[in-house]
Order: structure tokens, then C-alpha cells, then sequence
């Protein structure tokens, strides 16, 4: 039971009021963690956080962020701080992707949403965090990014390269800030079955071609994911860092 306990330590999770997020948020309370629940509407967040204190009392707070914003992020930390007292895990979870086509017809203004969004907002969250994991000489960085980041694609090209970024935010992030036993790591999903990922499965003959190539031939759940980030937040993986876990059914491997 101690390899995977959570019991004591405070999570941040972006993107928590539904799919990946609020799988990998539910499980962190069920192993032992205070988490901050966190999207850019609160009553989404409210639900998710009600539901889990019902079960958990007293571990999850909403803290609403749109973390495209500075200043919304420097709010969730502040709050979490003020409620909860340190942060231990973040998880960054949340992303974007305005645009769905070729790349080269993609705007300029959905290219910088999309950057912004899935890697600035990242960089910046995890500065703001590392400063009191590096005086304890301890926490975990989680980034879910996504198997387009090792992927070409013709339809969500700007997306992929994101992502691509994302696993080398986490191979600086550890490079860096090894020596003080803070660890970073990114999840890569496959296809997950998310509002967000809806118009890569609601499609039948895009599900068709994309799990017709998937050894498990079919799509992932997002609390299929959770158990990962429950790994990478706990001493079961504490030799692990600026690693990219991929979780797809195989289908990368075919």
C-alpha cells in the first residue's frame, strides 16, 4: 500500500473538471492526496471537487484557472498554498486545440492559442511550483501531452508540435532540478475517449482507421491514464524522471 500512497502530499491537476483530469484527480484523492481541482469554469470544477469530498471529505478544492492567463495561474498556486499549505504534485493536464485541419492552412492566432496554452502556460506553471520543491528536495511534475508529439499528422500538425515540446519541457525540467530530487515526467496518451478528443472518436470512420491499427483494437479510457500519474506522484516512481510514459493500446508499435 506505501509504494503507491499519496497520503499527505497536495496535487495541482489543470483540465480537472472532466476526461484525463478528473480521472487522474478522483484516483489521487483514493490514494491519499489533497487535489486542487482546476478548468476555467467553476461550476464544472465544483461538481467534480463536491463529488469527491462526498467520498473524501476535505480533500479536493476548486480553484478555477484559465491557464492561458499569468496572473489566473499564480492564483491557483496562491491558493492552493493558502488552503492546503505546499504543493507536491503538479499535473499539468490541461490543453487546447482550436484548430482541426492541414496545417499549413492553420491561423497565426490559432498556432499562438495552441503554443501558448499547451507549453507556456506549462513553463510557467512549473516555475511557480518549483521553488518550494527544491527547498524540501522534493516533488513531481506530471505533463500529459500525447502520442502527436512522436507523430506526424494532416490534421492537427499544430497540435502535435506542442506536444513534441512538451516532452522536452520535461527533459529540461530534469536536467535542472535532479540534483534536488524534483522529477518531471509527460504521459502520452493515445486516443482517449474525451470531450476533447471527441472529433478523432465521434467520427465512425476516423474511430475505424485509428483503432483498426491498435493491437487492443479499441479506444483508451481516461481512467486508464490516472493510474500512471499515480506512479509518477508517488515512491513507486521515484527513479523515473524526464520520461515520456506512452499509453496507447500499441499504436505507436504497429
Amino acid at each position: 500500500m506505501t509504494l503507491f500512497d499519496l497520503s499527505g502530499k497536495t496535487a495541482i491537476i489543470t483540465g480537472a473538471s472532466r476526461g484525463i483530469g478528473e480521472a487522474i484527480a478522483r484516483r489521487f484523492a483514493q490514494h491519499g492526496a489533497n487535489v486542487v481541482v482546476s478548468s476555467r469554469k467553476a461550476d464544472a470544477c465544483d461538481e467534480v471537487t463536491n463529488s469527491i469530498n462526498e467520498e473524501y471529505p476535505g480533500k479536493a478544492l476548486t480553484v478555477p484557472c484559465n491557464i492561458s492567463e499569468k496572473e489566473q495561474l499564480q492564483n491557483l498556486v496562491d491558493k492552493t498554498r493558502e488552503h492546503f499549505g505546499q504543493i507536491d504534485v503538479l499535473v499539468c493536464n490541461a490543453a487546447l486545440n482550436p484548430y482541426f485541419g492541414p496545417a499549413m492552412d492553420c491561423p497565426d492566432e490559432a498556432f499562438d492559442k495552441i503554443m501558448s496554452a499547451n507549453v507556456k502556460s506549462n513553463h510557467w506553471l512549473a516555475n511557480m511550483v518549483l521553488p518550494e520543491m527544491l527547498e524540501r528536495e522534493n516533488g513531481s511534475i506530471i505533463i500529459v501531452s500525447s502520442i502527436g508529439g512522436l507523430k506526424g499528422s494532416p490534421v492537427i500538425g499544430t497540435y502535435c508540435i506542442s506536444k513534441a515540446a512538451d516532452f522536452q519541457l520535461v527533459r529540461n525540467l530534469a536536467v535542472e532540478h535532479g540534483s534536488k530530487n524534483v522529477r518531471a515526467n509527460a504521459i502520452a496518451p493515445g486516443l482517449i475517449k474525451t470531450y476533447f478528443a471527441k472529433a478523432l472518436w465521434d467520427n465512425p470512420d476516423i474511430l475505424e482507421q485509428s483503432t483498426s491499427t491498435t493491437p487492443l483494437k479499441r479506444i483508451g479510457l481516461p481512467d486508464e491514464i490516472a493510474g500512471a500519474a499515480v506512479f509518477l506522484a508517488s515512491d513507486a516512481g521515484a527513479f523515473m524522471t524526464g520520461q515520456q510514459m506512452v499509453i496507447d493500446g500499441g499504436q505507436t508499435i504497429s
